[in-house]
Formats: C-alpha cells, structure tokens, sequence
C-alpha cells in the first residue's frame, strides 16, 4: 500500500486512466509496481510539457546571495538594466538599505492596488491649495510599492541617478540642489547639482509648456515670479515639489533625450528609502514613453528578471527586428486617466486545461502593473485558479499564512513538481507564466482576489517575470515574449 500511496502523491502529474493501467491487478509484483513508479517520475521530469507540469530543483528558485547578470542581453542601444532595489545586483551603495520584511512589502502593494481601485471609480477632484503649486490630491500610485530600480545620466556632463521605475506613475522627478535636510530626504547619491549642467533649463510659467502642465498638475509660478512649479502627491503620503525643468537625459553611452522634461525636486517628503528619484512610464503626456514618442514611436518595454539576484532590462522603443516571438494584443487605458495601461484578458489555463471561466468575469479589465507584487483576479476567476492551483499541488502540504490564501511547506523536496498557467487576452495571445517564479512566490500562490467581477483586476509584476512586456501606445498594443531575460 506504500507504493501505491506513492503513486497517488502523482496524481496532478499522471492521468487516472493511465494509472489505471498499472493497478490493474492486485497481484501486481511490487517490484514492478516501483519500476513503474520511477519510470513515471522520470516521464514526468522530461515530458511536463506536455501535460502542463514543469519538475524544477528547488535550489533553481531559492535566493541567491550575489548577483548574476549573464542572461542579460541589451539587444537595442535604448536598453539599461534593470534590477531589484533590495537584491545584490543593486548599485553597491545601495546595499545598506534596510529591506522591510515581506508582509511589509505586500502590505504596500495592496495599498497601492487599492488606492488604483478607489481613484479609478472617481473624479480626479479638486486638491487642497498647496502653497503657490498644487495639484491632484493623490497623481501616483505609492512609491514605496515600488521595487525596481535603473540608473540613467542626467545633465551635461552626465550623472548617474538611482529611479524607481513605475508604469503606474507619469512624472519624473529627481532631487536636487539647493534642497536642505529639511526638505529633501538623505538619498545615497549627491543630489542633481542643476548649476553644474550645461543643459539644464528651467521651463517658464508662462509658456505652452507649463500650461500643458496644468491640465493634469496645477502648475504655478515660483516664488521668483518665472519659473514653471510642479507639485505631486502620491497615495502612501509621499510628496514632492520643485521646478519643472529641460534637461539631457543619458540612457546608454551615446544614447540621449534631449530637452527632457523633468522635476527639479527641492521639497521632498516621505519613505523613498533613500533612491535619487522616480521614472515615470505611465501613459500620460509628462511620461519618458510619451515625450520620446517622436523618436521611440511611444514603445517601450521592460524584462523583470526571475530572482531579485538577476538582473533585466528596461528599454525605449519596439524591437525592430523579426517580432514573431510577441504575441499581441490591444491596449486600453482607465477612462479618464491615462495614465495606467489597460488589457482584456479572456481566459486561464492551469496545468494545460483550460478552466470554465466566463469571459463576463474579465468585464472589468485588468491593468498590468510594475509596482503591484501579486496579481488580483476577479472573484470567479480567483476562485477558479486557486482551486485548480490547490489540486495540482495536493501532493504537498498546505501551510498557514497571514499575508496568502494558500502557502507550501516543500522542505524536504529536492525537486518541486508545478503547473503551468497560463492567460489568454483579447485577440487569442496565451502567455506562459515562468515556473515557478510567475507562480510562487515565498512558497505561495502568487493570486489573491480583487473583488466581484464586474470591478478592476491587476497583473502584478510576480506574473510578469521572465516576460519582456511591449507597451506600444503608437500601435495601441500591449506585447509580451517569453523567456527575455
């Protein structure tokens, strides 16, 4: 009965009607019966393709103490890495940031999918008058969310700034000089020093520009009477302030953005944990995407990497060779704020089946977020993915968590046997979720629930990994090709 327990521990591998076929005799040698058994381990080990399950070591997922950047390839000269900001490939100075605990971190998370929630069923209303500059009460998500960094030049001669990258943010900005401890907090790297830079331009208050401004950030003048003021307020309690500025923007030896428009930050508040600023990709027109439009046709595309110990890549831009390995499909944005970038997803597949969910359950959209760590799905299709999810791994025991539906405790597996998942969007384009990093994270399913169908879901950067996501706004789609970094 041991064995034939044993074989049973495989069910999420082996269909029933084959293992039908090596029960079929009580008198079965159990020496066959084990023969049997390790054949099917290894047909399971060489064939999950097939039938929608991937064997993995489980050293191939755990974290890793150093850094390992060999998968990175910066196949067009608009690329930079990327990274994560608490893992070894960070810049070295960076290193002593203190990393707040996991339930921390997908505490922000949540704050921030809420927060998205609660914007998008409103108006972006009236704002509290702040000094000469105000605007949107709350224009960002939460950049403490936020959890990867690139390092771009910024000036002439360039100097390197450390950004959280956010495609649920428009509006860069970075700290600069004059700005005391009082109001700037104490980042890693010397601040912008505008002074020194043969390229920097303050932008007017009274020009185009800065009007254009206004329509999202209700711009003003500075105290000087001349120059453009910007003022942001993000969901989590951060805030900066200063002068909206022209500058040359480095992203690669040779490769520049010229007359890039950014905030100066002399006023900052709140928990940045010490980087040099915020990137914005959004989908509005203060965005890097938007103002590179006429080079970089509003393309770009970022790979997060597998472990927080690799590295990936950020890039402006489309592929301009053979983009057969994408598959597509279009892009939409939340009424009224364009700023989030928007897809229709159509259907799941767990272990290669595809699970009875109705397309109504997606009628609320799904945005796809760099700053969101776990995906959220709409009840009916939340419960059907962790119910799969929960037969496929019965083979394993469940353990409590405080922050997951459901965890695992695969101490004492060498090897980890996990199902493939898959979405399938408007169009027909199915993606693979990388196993097991798309799926677990922490030993736990990497899916919560956003709420009644007819409300927003999210694709949170857990699912993303491994991806290289194409945000084309000048074709109006959103791409996605597997296995990138």
């Amino acid at each position: 009965m041991g064995i034939l327990s044993s074989l049973r521990s495989f069910k999420a591998d082996i269909s029933e009607s084959k293992l039908r076929q090596y029960t079929y005799s009580s008198m079965a040698s159990p020496l066959l019966l084990v023969v049997v058994l390790c054949s099917y381990c290894c047909y399971i080990a060489h064939a999950g393709d097939e039938h929608g399950f991937v064997v993995v070591p489980r050293r191939s997922y755990e974290p890793q103490a150093v850094c390992s950047a060999s998968r990175v390839n910066l196949e067009r000269s608009s690329s930079v890495p990327l990274v994560h900001r608490y893992g070894p490939c960070a810049p070295l100075r960076y290193s002593d940031v203190p990393m707040p605990s996991f339930s921390e971190t997908l505490r922000r998370s949540r704050a921030r999918t809420y927060y998205i929630k609660s914007r998008a069923s409103m108006d972006m209303g009236s704002t509290p008058d702040d000094a000469a500059v105000t605007a949107p009460t709350h224009l960002g998500g939460f950049v403490d969310s936020l959890e990867y960094v690139v390092t771009l030049g910024f000036g002439t001669p360039s100097v390197p700034q450390v950004l959280l990258m956010d495609t649920g943010s428009s509006f860069t900005w970075v700290q600069c000089t004059p700005c005391n401890s009082t109001k700037c907090y104490p980042q890693k790297d010397p601040l912008f020093d505008p002074s020194k830079s043969s390229t920097y331009a303050p932008i007017a208050c009274d020009t185009d520009t800065c009007r254009k401004l206004g329509k999202r950030y209700k711009n003003g003048c500075t105290s000087g009477g001349t120059e453009c003021g910007y003022f942001v307020g993000y969901g989590d309690g951060s805030r900066t302030r200063g002068v909206y500025s022209n500058e040359t923007l480095t992203l690669a030896p040779g490769v520049t953005v010229k007359d890039f428009r950014f905030g100066c930050g002399h006023d900052q508040r709140g928990p940045n944990d010490k980087y040099d600023g915020l990137l914005g990709l959004g989908g509005a027109p203060e965005s890097l995407a938007v103002q590179t439009s006429s080079v970089y046709g509003g393309a770009f595309s970022y790979c997060l990497p597998a472990l927080n110990s690799q590295a990936g890549f950020l890039s402006l831009g489309a592929p301009s060779a053979n983009t057969s390995a994408f598959v597509f499909t279009p892009m939409g944005h939340l009424p009224g704020w364009p700023t989030f970038y928007m897809v229709n997803m159509t259907g799941i597949s767990v272990g290669g089946k595809p699970l009875d969910i109705p397309q109504s359950a997606f009628r609320g959209g799904m945005i796809i977020d760099s700053g969101t760590i776990v995906t959220e799905l709409p009840e009916t299709a939340y419960n059907a993915v962790e119910a799969a999810l929960r037969t496929a791994l019965a083979a394993y025991p469940m353990v409590a968590s405080d922050d997951f539906d459901t965890c695992y405790n695969f101490t004492g597996y060498s090897n980890v046997t996990v199902p493939r998942v898959a979405f399938t969007f408007r169009g027909g384009a199915t993606i693979d979720l990388d196993v097991p990093n798309g799926i677990l994270v922490k030993d736990c399913l990497a899916f919560r629930e956003s709420g009644p169908d007819v409300g927003l879901g999210t694709i949170g950067n857990v699912n993303q990994r491994t991806l290289e996501v194409l945000y084309d706004a000048g074709r109006g789609i959103v791409g996605f090709r597997a296995d990138a970094c």
